[in-house]
């Protein structure tokens, strides 16, 4: 009877363990979050094809991606690009990781809607110009690539999206 009850009290033990490992790891599982994000490798391509593309058209530019956090992973400037081209492609990039869309999308935004103004100075690193555009894979935002320097957004917008063409 003793034995009995001893067998019956460890397998309860380890049952009673057993759900506990299992709920933790349940509980894990609802703690943590896994993302895919743009490598090294390709946000290097990215730029690389930006500028060029850009250069090729006769405009010297700057070209930044960005993970899904907007932290910078490369940027290259094309000899002779503005200064201020480094910063106002990483904000481009940096505010389509953060707004999850085309910082095109966001001044056309403003543009219709005034009184939306305030969203543009929510945070110092965003720019609400064209130039912007969100790194995809399976309609899953990756990362983000931003050009400045073209004689208008809508020429940034086309050299990123023709390095996401050819790098994807």
């Amino acid at each position: 009877m003793k034995n009995l009850t001893q067998n019956t009290l460890v397998t309860s033990l380890s049952l009673f363990s057993a759900t506990l490992s299992f709920g933790s790891v349940a509980a894990n599982q609802t703690q943590t979050v896994s993302i895919n994000q743009i490598s090294s490798k390709a946000a290097f391509s990215l730029v690389e094809e930006a500028v060029h593309k850009c250069e090729v058209d006769g405009y010297k530019v700057t070209a930044t991606v960005v993970d899904v956090s907007g932290n910078v992973l490369a940027q290259l400037r094309s000899d002779g690009a503005g200064v201020h081209t480094l910063e106002s492609s990483r904000k481009k990039a940096f505010t389509v990781a953060s707004m999850k869309q085309p910082s095109g999308n966001l001044m056309n935004l403003i543009a219709d809607k005034p009184l939306l103004q305030p969203l543009q100075n929510m945070d110092d690193n965003l720019l609400f110009l064209a130039g912007g555009v969100p790194v995809q894979v399976n309609n899953v935002m990756i990362g983000a690539i931003g050009v400045g320097g073209a004689p208008g957004g809508h020429l940034d917008t086309a050299c990123a999206e023709s390095a996401i063409k050819k790098v994807f």
